[in-house]
């Protein structure tokens, strides 16, 4: 028992007493009680040894040749290094102006002698417990004043990039989309005043026919989470319409919830993605067209038999030349659906006909690959383009088979839920659900691949982004499905949505409103 306290001591005290017997009866006595004790007989060698290693309180004699106790106390509190540790005067003055000038140097405590050994112990344990709590509130202190400094830069650099950034930037509290700030960029952009913004809410500001959109959308994001890149049509003050993608994170300012908003002009870059899609339309289609045929027509023998490496030659020209058509139909397609030229034409559907009807388009491609399709259908009727409800199913589970293994299965199964503001395929708390009947039809894909890595999840709808850049060689993908997906969905008012695993599959979910009654 003694070794182990002797090895893992409570307290490292310092005893200074010119008397031996003094020091010989405290030094055994802290000993068995478990402290470290170190004993000296002078004051001068008592502060060379607390400068040397600090003890966590020092028992200190007055009356000492040389230099008595009061002159050593006065020298300890003189020095940074050892001014904060605890002295406890112990004396065989019992004078009250002997104690009120022990306390006056900076003792902590006063003991008169002959003294009590579990007096002594006591005290010795008050101290240093106050000590410790001393020691404990100024590690505290420092850590609250390095966070506080922390906190300071951080919001200086955001104030700086928040002023200089050249993204039009703003912040909106989540529950009235009222605006608190806006950078000289938000108001370069929009036309407006400082004045004229801070303080008004979306809607009243009317920024254009998304106004509505915006401002749900900001409302929502307590549920959603964040939003990227986004695309709204905006409108200044002036009256020009300008085409932004938008961005939104939630933040929390002195406890109130808000939204940070991050714009990006792209109106130059929709004029010339519609030139571009002109030329695709007009310049592109109708040469590859007219090589597909010719293509077709050395297929088929009639302009002469090819060797057997002419074959592989032109089954190459034929698998690019479909792929480069596939391509520029997908981008005519979503390029169209997101400019509104295509309608949807909606009508009364079923939804089980609609998912058995998918599954059994796609059950072909999953023979092939030995990839198992189950599916589950709910008979429920949907107000939805059928057509482009279908390409979206078959786009997903065409994905889902791509990337599974041999062996692999995929499920396809549809549920009623009641909120539209599901996070992540989970329904809300089931005590917002009391009295609400079924609005919404919730369908999965889930798969058994690879799954997507989660810096992918946010951007993996966004044209031209892939998991891998070789999928769109080895997989035959355009980069482009996901996102005409999204359209699709978005115009039936719903929502789409990923979770995923690594290397344990992925799970699509699309949410669409059942047909109303």
């Amino acid at each position: 028992m003694l070794n182990q306290s002797l090895e893992f001591p409570k307290a490292d005290i310092l005893v200074i007493d010119d008397t031996p017997e003094n020091l010989n009866l405290l030094s055994a006595m802290l000993t068995e009680q478990g402290y470290k004790v170190r004993s000296v007989t002078k004051g001068s060698t008592g502060l060379r040894g607390a400068n040397a290693v600090l003890p966590d309180l020092i028992l200190l004699d007055v009356n000492m040749p040389e230099m008595n106790g009061y002159e050593v106390c006065e020298n300890l509190k003189a020095n940074d290094r050892t001014r904060e540790i605890p002295v406890i005067f112990i004396s065989a003055l019992g004078d009250v102006l002997d104690k009120v000038k022990a306390f006056a140097v900076g003792g902590v405590d006063y003991i008169t002698k002959p003294f009590q050994l579990e007096e002594v112990l006591a005290r010795i344990e008050n101290h240093l417990t106050i000590r410790q709590l001393q020691q404990q509130l100024q590690a505290q202190n420092q850590q609250l004043q390095q966070e506080i400094q922390d906190r300071t830069k951080a919001e200086e650099k955001f104030a700086k990039v928040f002023r200089s950034s050249p993204n039009p930037i703003a912040i909106a509290t989540i529950a009235e989309a009222r605006f608190i700030d806006v950078n000289p960029s938000f108001l370069k952009m929009s036309g407006y005043s400082l004045e004229e913004v801070i303080g008004h809410t979306v809607t009243v500001l009317n920024l254009g026919k998304d106004t509505v959109s915006i401002a749900q959308t900001i409302q929502l994001i307590s549920d959603t989470g964040s939003l990227y890149n986004q695309e709204f049509e905006f409108s200044t003050k002036s009256g020009e319409s300008k085409t932004i993608l938008l961005s939104i994170e939630l933040i929390d300012l002195g406890g109130v919830q808000c939204a940070l908003l991050i714009a990006n002009d792209i109106t130059e870059r929709k004029r010339l993605e519609n030139e571009f899609i002109s030329l695709v339309s007009h310049e592109l289609r109708t040469p590859l067209t007219s090589t597909m045929g010719a293509l077709d027509l050395l297929g088929s023998g009639q302009l002469g038999t090819l060797t057997e490496q002419g074959q592989k030659v032109l089954s190459i020209a034929t698998i690019n030349t479909e792929r480069l058509i596939r391509l520029i139909n997908d981008i005519l397609d979503l390029e169209r659906m997101k400019s509104a030229q295509i309608f949807m034409q909606k009508v009364k559907c079923n939804a089980a006909d609609l998912l058995i009807m998918a599954t059994e388009t796609m059950q072909a491609m999953a023979d092939k690959l030995q990839v198992k399709l189950i599916v589950h259908p709910l008979s429920v009727e949907l107000w939805a383009d059928p057509d482009r409800l279908l390409q979206t199913l078959t786009n997903l589970i065409s994905n889902a088979i791509k990337f599974s293994q041999p062996g692999d299965t995929i499920w396809v199964s549809a549920t009623l839920t009641e909120h539209k503001s599901i996070k992540l395929g989970e329904n809300e708390d089931s005590s917002t659900q009391d009295n609400l009947l079924p609005s919404f039809l919730l369908i999965s894909i889930r798969d058994q691949g690879r799954g997507i890595p989660e810096d992918k999840l946010q951007i993996i709808f966004e044209r031209f982004q892939q998991v891998d850049a070789s999928d769109s060689r080895n997989k035959g993908g355009t980069g482009l499905g996901l996102a005409i997906c999204r359209n699709i969905v978005q115009q039936h008012n719903g929502k789409i949505w990923v979770k995923s695993n690594l290397n344990q599959g992925s799970t699509f979910y699309v949410l669409l409103p059942l047909a109303a009654l």
